[in-house]
């Protein structure tokens, strides 16, 4: 057995057999097809450029080259205004620019960002990147506004400046607040329940007048002459843009949870028409006037218009809305705020 054994591998023709199935290579694996995640970022991100905001963002969650392009400098560049620069040191101040990157410039700008005191707040529409601002009452000029027996400013969650007292330096206070009454609470609850009760009604109300200051409007009970005034400076980019008052007849309030409004102070309104005007610091002027009616909703009363053609200078604006027929008087008006919009955002702010 043995013998056959050593014959068969001095057969020459099986020693070449064995020689060849060893020095047969082995068969190279399947090659794979290229993937998006083989695109180098430089041309993801030339992509991404021709893209709006809200698909550089989903696309940024596919790999790793889409997500290192969707932080490219030039690709949000090209979705801020042109003088961004300028907007960032009116609303934030100076210096901010040069510590972020355009990502973080582009998503800071479209939040909605108070500035002069609160009164005031800008951002960008992130469906075109036109410029937008409000101004609150506050900031506005009204004739009697200091008599009582004229005007008030209430509190209330429908003001276009609701929601923002996050930006305003008194938001640390609420947030101490809010701490404090959880360590009273939990120490209270092993003391006396009359102390607890009595505590949560004390931080209710301060809370609520922390907040009230921020989120109200200007309440009209009755007045003769009804004159409001309003200027500022601000970089608008280039373009055409429409100045609305946002105004309600009656003072809306919440019972059992469903809004009520109160009309028993509204008059005067049908009677002769509210003057609305408009001046630019270039020489533009633009008037209106309309019947104040529709009870109980938010509306827009449309000032005018005007165009911006340098982008490099602030433009000055100059607004007022006047009823000064003392022949009968008016009330029941609620002034919340002035917008700034865009001209192309018109059709969308009918009831705003």
């Amino acid at each position: 057995m043995g013998a056959n054994l050593s014959s068969s591998f001095a057969d020459p023709n099986v020693c070449s057999l064995v020689g060849s199935l060893c020095l047969q290579p082995s068969p190279p694996p399947p090659r794979t097809k290229p993937g998006l995640g083989d695109l180098p970022e430089s041309c993801v991100a030339l992509i991404l450029e021709c893209l709006n905001p809200s698909e550089i963002c989903k696309l940024a969650k596919l790999n790793r080259a889409f997500r290192g392009a969707s932080w490219a400098d030039f690709v949000w560049e090209s979705k801020l205004p042109v003088n961004y620069e300028d907007l960032i040191r009116r609303v934030f101040g100076d210096g901010l620019e040069d510590k972020l990157c355009k990502r973080e410039v582009y998503t800071r700008l479209c939040r909605a960002n108070t500035f002069d005191g609160g009164t005031k707040k800008a951002w960008l529409d992130k469906r075109t990147g036109g410029v937008c601002l409000c101004i609150a009452s506050k900031g506005l000029a009204i004739t009697g506004i200091d008599d009582r027996r004229y005007w008030n400013h209430i509190p209330t969650e429908e003001s276009r400046l609701a929601g923002q007292v996050q930006a305003h330096p008194s938001i640390f206070l609420l947030n101490f607040f809010k701490e404090v009454a959880l360590i009273f609470l939990h120490m209270v609850m092993l003391v006396d329940l009359k102390m607890l009760i009595f505590l949560v009604m004390l931080i209710l109300c301060i809370l609520v007048l922390l907040i009230s200051g921020f989120n109200s409007v200007a309440y009209l009970q009755q007045i003769w002459w009804l004159e409001v005034d309003g200027q500022f400076e601000f970089p608008f980019p280039s373009g055409t843009y429409s100045l609305f008052f946002r105004l309600q007849l009656g003072r809306a309030t919440k019972r059992f949870g469903r809004r009520i409004c109160n009309t028993e102070h509204v008059h005067g309104w049908d009677i002769k028409p509210v003057q609305f005007q408009l001046w630019t610091s270039d020489g533009q002027h633009a008037t209106s006037q309309c019947f104040l009616d529709d009870p109980g909703k938010w509306n827009l009363c449309h000032a005018g218009d005007f165009v911006v053609d340098d982008t490099n200078a602030s433009t000055g604006l100059k607004f007022s809305m006047t009823q000064i027929d003392c022949t009968h008087t008016k009330g029941g008006l609620c002034l919340d705020s002035v917008l700034v919009y865009p001209c192309k955002l018109k059709e969308g702010l009918r009831h705003f």
